[in-house]
């Protein structure tokens, strides 16, 4: 007998002894009686205790009296699958589809034929994912990732009708290459609307200057107003150059009334600036084309021989022709003969005697010098 039934007996003889000896004293019993109660407990206790526990135990007799077996291991339909190429919503951006492919054969008659089931149920997975994954583009690849966990979590038939199949542990990226590209047509995509955006806003904001803030001198006079409405006496004084401003945007000039508000930029006396050219005189001369207004002008009363050279030189030199190169020589002799046909005498030999070597004098036996003529008509003009 076990240590709790004991204790259990005991604890209840207990209780009913003091029940009865309660109820003797109440009832007066005589002493005699007493004994008689406590034997009769005793006995009591006794078969209580002698009674064999039949309560069944919860593991079958068999069991406890045969030695363990080993228990089998269920059979495992699984197959993994990694990397396959799986279309998506872009042309040439493919899915990598990686998962585990469960499935369950399905009951057929006795003389169906002998399949693949694992074969099957991969087919039937790849072409539920690819059709998902046709639908989405290759940037949302985890997003499709966790679409495809759901939609294939469910056991369903392939359609053969032989087994089940379901994936589990799916996993979806893209190529490293693929991805790379991804992020720099996104980030050229990007930077394409900035400057659109930016584009548009500098449109705007040419088309508002010219066709409203700068329409006509009042419309720009208005504008600065109401930009500075403290500053009326400056205002005032700026009524020529927003005048000037709004029809140089105009590719205008200056309307009458507003032209003897214009500032002059050169006074009408102001002499041309260094290294202008101005036109020929009246005589046709071209004494004044090289004159860069540092001296005298060519021609005056105060111009002598060599300032004329001067200017020759000046001009060849910034013309890159070198001191003592034949190109120089050829562009003074050159020079010279257009003088002479202009009338220029004394300026071409200026620049003949200045530039342009001296002829060898010719013998008695040889031919005339190209340059003999020209001398001569020199000579005359002179």
């Amino acid at each position: 007998m076990s240590s709790g039934r004991k204790t259990l007996t005991a604890f209840l003889a207990t209780i009913c002894a003091l029940v009865l000896g309660i109820v003797g004293l109440g009832a007066g019993w005589p002493l005699r009686v007493y004994p008689l109660l406590a034997l009769a407990l005793i006995v009591a206790s006794a078969l209580f205790a002698g009674v064999p526990n039949r309560r069944r135990g919860t593991v079958p007799q068999q069991f406890l009296l045969e030695p363990d077996r080993p228990i089998e291991e269920p059979e495992r339909w699984e197959r993994a699958v990694c990397a396959v190429a799986l279309p998506s919503a872009e042309e040439d951006y493919d899915f990598l589809f990686s998962a585990t492919v469960r499935w369950c054969p399905l009951p057929v008659a006795p003389d169906a034929p002998q399949i693949n089931a694992g074969a099957l149920a991969v087919d039937a997975v790849l072409d539920r994912a690819r059709h998902i994954a046709a639908l989405h583009p290759p940037h949302r690849a985890s997003l499709t990732q966790h679409y495809l966990h759901g939609a294939l979590a469910t056991m369903l038939p392939d359609p053969t009708g032989r087994v089940t199949a379901m994936a589990e542990g799916v996993g979806l990226r893209l190529s490293d290459a693929d991805e790379e590209r991804l992020r720099k047509l996104s980030t050229v995509r990007k930077d394409e609307e900035i400057w659109e955006h930016e584009r548009n806003w500098e449109r705007n904001k040419r088309a508002y200057l010219s066709n409203d803030v700068l329409k006509d001198p009042g419309s720009a006079v208005v504008w600065w107003m109401a930009r500075n409405d403290d500053a009326i006496e400056k205002t005032v004084h700026l009524i020529g150059p927003l005048a000037q401003l709004s029809s140089a945007a105009h590719n205008q000039e200056v309307p009458e009334t507003f032209r003897h508000l214009v500032p002059t930029a050169r006074p009408e006396q102001e002499a041309p600036p260094t290294g202008s050219i101005p036109a020929a005189n009246g005589h046709g001369s071209t004494a004044g084309l090289f004159f860069d207004g540092t001296g005298p002008a060519p021609g005056s009363a105060t111009s002598n021989g060599s300032g004329f050279a001067d200017q020759v030189d000046r001009l060849m030199t910034s013309a890159g022709l070198a001191a003592e190169g034949p190109e120089r020589a050829l562009f003074a002799r050159r020079l010279a003969d257009l003088l002479v046909g202009a009338g220029c005498g004394e300026r071409a030999a200026e620049v003949r005697s200045a530039f342009d070597a001296p002829a060898a004098p010719a013998g008695p036996s040889d031919p005339e010098p190209a340059g003999s003529s020209d001398n001569a008509a020199t000579t005359t003009d002179s």
